[in-house]
């Protein structure tokens, strides 16, 4: 967390600029970017002691194939995609949103997608060589790139290893073949072990994927599948149950799923598994081992602030006054377009003073452990006390229970997480 002062920047974010560059403090206000003081530093709404940790976030949108179920931002490669003319556009949006984030450490990097495995080897040293002249990267940083087992090639790993990356997050999903291929996934159960046989050589810090609830899936297969992901002892399980998000081919053609009960019951022997194999369930779909939960998410869950880089990429940065969020182009050749006109950002706004509150609910109360109080006045700016009438209110329904140092969901709370959430609304 950083105390705020003049949010340390210097020049207009074009060109490239050393980490012990950006790590000098501007002498005044009239130091900064013409922009950022006209739209970001002058007084506001909010009044933020501190501003909170930082994450980079970096998207790749290019995968082999749009598996049914996907929303996000990931278009299928029909032909060879221009990997140096993306990671050009990449750099140039860095550089541009310098200015915007300038003497800020970066304490986590995801580089998610689409498929980001797909990159080179070369590629991905580029990016993060990139990255490191241009931003500080605190010396611990945890920097987890998205793969998924159909892209694996033991050689190319281990030079992304080489490169910098230190965690690794694995798209197993199943290890059924017959469930994958219902999925639309490009791998199959055996090429998914290989997958985590080459994580597990390179990687000491690894997460896997999986998802339950699949069409026609029974409970006892969904109970293979997880006692496999943990036979591999990974530092962190990811378990999503599948649900048919809108604008995706499931949604406009729905597989025959597990009903309700058949679901609630795969989740409760999954919590059960997972507990009893050692695994702390510190978020709604997260599962970590002592120590190993993502850091990268909780920075997210704790309302903390992220740039986004990449077609598509979401970004929530804080100032003194105010609280913005932006969104890059989406469909690449858009976004390399306007990369090249300085013109990446699709939109952006601030975020309202009056949904600070359900902002900061909808991501801290996926926390099982809950949150401190303290922690709501530090990142939104307002007095816990400002939301007194929805904290009681979710008291009294059983949805959660709070003293003066935690505010934490019941299990009827994680239950109807939800109608929880919508009370802050």
């Amino acid at each position: 967390m950083i105390p705020i002062k003049p949010v340390g920047m210097s020049g207009s974010g074009q060109g490239e600029k050393s980490a012990s560059t950006q790590n000098s403090s501007p002498n005044s206000l009239s130091d900064l970017p013409a922009l950022v003081q006209n739209n970001f530093l002058q007084p506001g709404s909010l009044h933020l002691q501190s501003l909170p940790p930082l994450s980079l976030y970096i998207h790749f949108p290019w995968c082999v194939r749009k598996c049914p179920y996907c929303d996000f931002n990931s278009h299928e490669v029909k032909n060879q995609f221009d990997e140096a003319a993306y990671l050009d556009a990449v750099k140039l949006d860095l550089e541009m949103a310098l200015p915007s984030i300038w003497g800020r450490k970066i304490y986590t990097i995801f580089i998610g997608g689409g498929t980001p495995s797909l990159m080179s080897a070369a590629g991905l040293d580029r990016l993060l060589s990139d990255v490191r002249t241009l931003l500080p990267i605190d010396s611990a940083a945890e920097i987890t790139m998205e793969a998924n087992p159909g892209t694996f090639e033991a050689e190319k790993f281990k030079q992304f290893k080489q490169s910098g990356i230190n965690r690794l997050s694995i798209g197993i999903q199943s290890f059924d073949s017959r469930h994958l291929q219902a999925l639309g996934r490009i791998h199959d159960g055996a090429e998914a072990e290989k997958a985590i046989a080459i994580a597990r050589e390179n990687f000491e810090n690894f997460n896997l994927d999986l998802m339950f609830a699949l069409p026609s899936q029974t409970l006892d297969e969904s109970m293979i599948d997880l006692r496999k992901a943990l036979s591999f002892d990974p530092n962190h399980l990811s378990l999503y149950h599948l649900t048919l998000e809108p604008n995706t081919y499931f949604a406009k053609y729905p597989p025959s799923l597990p009903d309700d009960d058949l679901s609630a019951e795969m989740q409760e022997q999954i919590q059960m598994q997972m507990a009893g194999a050692g695994y702390l369930h510190y978020e709604v779909s997260a599962f970590a081992k002592p120590g190993k939960a993502s850091r990268h998410n909780l920075n997210y869950w704790n309302f903390g602030d992220y740039l986004g880089i990449g077609a598509g990429a979401h970004s929530k940065i804080s100032f003194p006054h105010r609280i913005v969020r932006q969104v890059r182009h989406k469909q690449p050749k858009a976004y390399i377009e306007a990369a090249r006109t300085g013109n990446m950002i699709q939109e952006s706004h601030e975020i309202p003073r009056d949904e600070l509150p359900f902002e900061f609910m909808l991501n801290a109360l996926r926390l099982n452990q809950g949150f401190d109080p303290q922690l709501f006045y530090e990142r939104t700016g307002m007095l816990i006390n400002s939301i007194e009438t929805a904290l009681n209110d979710a008291e009294t329904r059983g949805l959660i229970q709070r003293d003066h140092q935690k505010i934490q969901p019941t299990e009827l709370g994680r239950r109807f997480l939800n109608d929880l959430q919508q009370l802050f609304l």
